[in-house]
């Protein structure tokens, strides 16, 4: 018998793919794992995922090597606004590699930004119509903000520059107002950012009674580390919260999700802070027109005024009676936006019940029986073996109309 040892085995697979393989291939996949080399150079995990399943159909080992990478990766995350990293598609240009040690894997030469920038724009875009889909696109923007908006929620990371320019703004000379600060720490980038920023929302719910806003902020960063702002689950977590938030993630080139689904969206901290101090001063003010109002309504009143008086009282009046108006419609607002949620989650479980009552139906021995067949069982004992059985033994078969019992003559 002729045989070859391993190592020629793998030459010959290796001369083959090199003479199949001579030039570099354009191909699109994703990044499922990345991992930098202290060397400089990077190594990654590229994958093809079925588009209605998200069944894996292909999977490769790649590497870009530091001296490429080196040019590729300020190159790519300058012309996208992102970083390489998992979950990401791309299209890359790449040699076609095998090794008698290490197997199968692609050298990445070049990367297509250009690629990648459609692919998140088109992300971004589903998850924009999937979130005006579930009608709560502009819930939060409908929440009245306070008019002495002083008890804030702020989620930050607390080394952050930016969360020491709000709390710079906020205490500035310009600034005569007391504000009550409460900070909820929490990673304001990279993978983990997503999941941080709800764990934090859903500590400030916990007493959300005691706070007027959320502010969530971030300064002092790169635009490369903003993708977790374009995330469904947090704008999610985000629009149904029931304070209103103010976003403040200090970024010009690009608007986030976050931006989109917040109450107000400003593009810095101290944008953030000098929005506060303006909506206080604005309460001052009608607050100041109020109290003089009560002034000239003593005034009138100790000289017996009765005309410009009444005047005044129904100036009074309407005010109040705009306010308790806007606060009846807000009230109003929020019981229509909880009842088509309540809806949309009923008409969703009800669907899931009627599905699970299917599948129970066909998979039941009455369906079964029902369409042609037939159950036997032996001494009150199901058969599934023939094995189980001797001559003289007594079955009984069930039909989907009825039953008959048999004497066994003989086994094959």
């Amino acid at each position: 018998m002729d045989s070859i040892s391993l190592s020629e085995l793998s030459f010959r697979i290796q001369e083959l793919i090199r003479n199949k393989f001579e030039t570099a291939l354009w191909i699109r996949a994703e990044v499922s794992e990345l991992r930098e080399n202290p060397n400089g150079h990077c190594y990654l995990e590229l994958i093809e995922k079925d588009s209605n399943s998200d069944v894996i159909l292909a999977k490769s080992k790649a590497i870009i090597w530091n001296t490429t990478y080196r040019m590729l990766k300020p190159y790519f995350e300058t012309s996208t606004g992102q970083q390489l990293r998992a979950g990401m598609n791309v299209l890359i240009s790449v040699i076609v590699e095998f090794n008698g040690v290490y197997g199968f894997s692609l050298n990445i030469r070049d990367i297509d930004p250009n690629f990648t920038i459609g692919e998140m724009a088109a992300r971004k875009l589903k998850i924009i119509r999937q979130l005006e889909a579930d009608g709560i696109m502009d819930m939060n923007k409908e929440i009245v903000l306070p008019l002495l908006p002083q008890r804030l929620a702020i989620i930050s990371s607390p080394t952050a520059a930016g969360y020491g320019d709000f709390c710079d703004q906020l205490n500035s000379p310009s600034s005569h107002f007391a504000f009550y600060t409460k900070l909820f720490p929490a990673i304001m980038q990279g993978d983990h950012a997503e999941q941080s920023i709800i764990q934090a929302l859903d500590k400030i719910y916990e007493n959300v009674e005691l706070f007027d806003v959320v502010i969530i902020i971030r300064g002092g960063g790169a635009s490369t580390d903003l993708a977790c702002f374009d995330s469904y689950n947090l704008a999610l977590n985000c629009a149904q919260f029931p304070l209103p938030i103010i976003a403040g993630i200090g970024h010009q080139r690009d608007v986030s999700i976050l931006d989109l689904i917040a109450h107000t969206s400003v593009k810095t901290p101290t944008a953030a802070a000098e929005f506060l101090i303006d909506k206080l001063q604005n309460a001052d003010s009608k607050l100041c027109n109020i109290a003089l109002a009560i002034g000239q309504v003593a005034k009138l009143k100790l000289e017996s005024d009765q005309s410009e008086l009444q005047q005044i009282r129904q100036q009074l009046k309407y005010i109040l009676h705009k306010q308790v108006l806007e606060r009846q419609h807000q009230l109003q607002t929020n019981k229509n936006q909880l009842k088509s949620i309540v809806t949309l989650v009923l008409e969703k479980q009800h669907s899931r019940l009627l599905f699970l009552e299917k599948s129970i139906e066909i998979h039941s021995p009455q369906f079964m029986v029902k369409y042609g067949y037939t159950i036997t069982t032996l001494h009150g004992n199901r058969l599934t073996s023939s094995k189980n059985l001797k001559a003289g033994d007594i079955i009984k078969t069930y039909f989907h109309d009825g039953a008959v019992e048999s004497e066994t003559i003989r086994k094959k």
